[in-house]
C-alpha cells in the first residue's frame, strides 16, 4: 500500500532551493521502541503551509536509495491517530525498491476528493476549474494547503514552460491568463468569427460560410506579409477546431449536433493550477492563491452555460496546444477526465452549480439555478451546510 501512497518529509525552504543538493532525509529517536527512525506523512495529513517549510515527495524506492545507515524504522504520520511504525531493515529496503519497482509509484488519472478540503462556496467553484489537471496527475483537486505534489517539481513546472523564477513573473503570468491574453490571436479570432456569425444566421454555419467569414475578420488588418501569415495560421486553426470536434462528437465529449463555443476554460484551468503551484512554490501566500482561484471561478461563470461546456472548452483548449491531431496520451488523457468530472457521482461538475441566469461581466458574480443554488447566490454554500472537517481522501 506505502508503494502506491505518495509520502512526503518536510524540509527547511532554504535547504530544498539548494541546486545539486538534496537534504538527507530526517530522523527521531523513538524512545517507545528504542529506534532511529524517519518521518513521513501521508498526502492527508500534511502540515499547514509555512512560508520556511517545504514538503518533498519520497517514494519508496527513493527511501531505500538514500536510507540513513542508523535508521530501523519508518514512521508513517507520527504522532497522529493515523500513525504506523514500519521496520526498514537492509532486506526491508531491498522489499521496498522492488515493491515500487512493481506497482511504479502513485496511481494517476483518478478523481480524488478531500472530504475536509472546499466541497461548496466560491473557492470549491474554483479548484474544480483545475480538476482536470489534477484528475491527470492522481491529485486531490479541492486541497489547497502546504503543496501541490512537490515543492523542487512544482517550481520546476513553473519554470518551463512558464518562465516564472520570481513572485513577480508569476503575478504577472497569473494575471495574463484571467485576461485570456495567452490564447493565440488568431486562433481567437477564428472561433470569434464562427460565434458571431451563427449569431446573425441563427444557425451554426457550414465550414465554408466560416472560412469566408474568417477571411473578412483579418482581411485588411495587418501589413500584407502578416495578413498571409495570419489567413495561412487561420486556415489551421479552421482546419484542427473542426477535425477535434468531429472526434469530440465520436467520443462523447459533445453531444452529436454540439460545437465548442469558447476555449477560455483552458485558460481559468490554467490560472487555477498556477495558483496552486504558486503556493506551492511559495510564490503567493494561502490568502491570495484563494482570491485568484476565487476569481478565476467568477470569470468562468460569466463565460460557460454549464460544466460540459466548460470541460470540452478545456479539453479542446489543451489538445489544440500539445496534441497535433495526433490523438495520442494527451488527447487520451483529455477524454479520461472529462468522463470521470462529467460521469461520477463524486465529481465537483455534479454537485457544484454552474449554469447562469442571466450574463455576468468579468468579476461579477451570477446567480444560478437549481436546487443546489441554497440561497440563490453562485459563491454560497447550501444554508445550513457544514463541510467535513475528516482528513480522508476518497
Amino acid at each position: 500500500m506505502l508503494a502506491r501512497s505518495r509520502l512526503y518529509v518536510l524540509v527547511p525552504r532554504l535547504h530544498a532551493g539548494m541546486p545539486g543538493w538534496t537534504p538527507p532525509l530526517p530522523t527521531f529517536r523513538d524512545d517507545a521502541v528504542r529506534r532511529t527512525a524517519v518521518p513521513v506523512l501521508t498526502a492527508g495529513l500534511l502540515p499547514p503551509w509555512h512560508p520556511e517549510w517545504v514538503c518533498r515527495e519520497v517514494g519508496l524506492g527513493e527511501l531505500a536509495r538514500i536510507w540513513p545507515y542508523d535508521a530501523r524504522r519508518l514512521a508513517v504520520n507520527h504522532s497522529t491517530p493515523h500513525a504506523a511504525l514500519v521496520a526498514a531493515g537492509p532486506r526491508w529496503l531491498r522489499a521496498w525498491q522492488k515493491a515500487e519497482e512493481r506497482h511504479g509509484g502513485a496511481r494517476t488519472g483518478r478523481l480524488l476528493t478531500d472530504s475536509g478540503g472546499a466541497l461548496r462556496g466560491p473557492l470549491a467553484h474554483g479548484l474544480a476549474l483545475g480538476a482536470h489537471l489534477a484528475v491527470h496527475n492522481g491529485l486531490v483537486w479541492n486541497r489547497l494547503g502546504a503543496v501541490y505534489q512537490d515543492y523542487a517539481l512544482d517550481r520546476a513546472r513553473l519554470r518551463r514552460p512558464w518562465g516564472i523564477q520570481h513572485r513577480a513573473e508569476f503575478r504577472d503570468r497569473l494575471g495574463a491568463l484571467m485576461k485570456n491574453q495567452l490564447v493565440g490571436r488568431v486562433q481567437e479570432a477564428v472561433r470569434r468569427s464562427r460565434q458571431t456569425l451563427a449569431t446573425r444566421l441563427g444557425r451554426t454555419p457550414a465550414r465554408a460560410e466560416w472560412s469566408e467569414a474568417v477571411g473578412r475578420a483579418l482581411a485588411g488588418r495587418d501589413a500584407e506579409d502578416r495578413a498571409e501569415a495570419d489567413r495561412a495560421e487561420a486556415d489551421r486553426a479552421l482546419h484542427r477546431f473542426t477535425r477535434y470536434e468531429e472526434r469530440f462528437r465520436a467520443d462523447g465529449l459533445l453531444p452529436p449536433d454540439g460545437r465548442v463555443r469558447t476555449t477560455v476554460a483552458y485558460d481559468y484551468g490554467r490560472a487555477v493550477n498556477l495558483a496552486r503551484w504558486g503556493l506551492s512554490a511559495r510564490y503567493c501566500t494561502p490568502a491570495e492563491a484563494e482570491r485568484a482561484i476565487v476569481h478565476a471561478g467568477a470569470l468562468s461563470k460569466s463565460a460557460h452555460r454549464s460544466w460540459e461546456e466548460f470541460s470540452s472548452g478545456y479539453a479542446l483548449g489543451r489538445v489544440l496546444r500539445f496534441d497535433e491531431e495526433e490523438y495520442g496520451p494527451f488527447y487520451e488523457q483529455c477524454v479520461l477526465a472529462h468522463r470521470l468530472l462529467t460521469e461520477s457521482e463524486g465529481s465537483p461538475l455534479r454537485h457544484i452549480p454552474c449554469r447562469c441566469t442571466r450574463p455576468a461581466g468579468p468579476g461579477r458574480l451570477c446567480r444560478v439555478s437549481g436546487p443546489a443554488a441554497g440561497d440563490g447566490s453562485c459563491p454560497g454554500a447550501p444554508p445550513g451546510s457544514r463541510r467535513s472537517a475528516s482528513p480522508g481522501v476518497r
